[in-house]
């Protein structure tokens, strides 16, 4: 399991990244197709981490809600 964030792109698109795994984002014309697309970035970041014989970030990602 991994967090992610979820955000609309200034091009209509919803942009999807995991903060836990530098560099991996995505994005969608849905939200849905956004996490479906998030959901194989993460899959083939991890399978080339693991080829590569580099360790796996643990997912230690925490957020907060701060109202200003």
């Amino acid at each position: 399991m991994r967090q992610v964030l979820l955000y609309p792109g200034e091009d209509g698109y919803w942009v999807v990244e995991c903060p836990s795994l530098p560099g991996c984002v995505s994005q969608g014309k849905t939200k849905d197709e956004a996490i479906v697309n998030i959901r194989e970035a993460i899959a083939g970041y991890i399978e080339v981490m693991e080829e590569e014989g580099r360790p796996v970030p643990e997912d230690r990602f925490e957020s907060l809600l701060v109202v200003v």
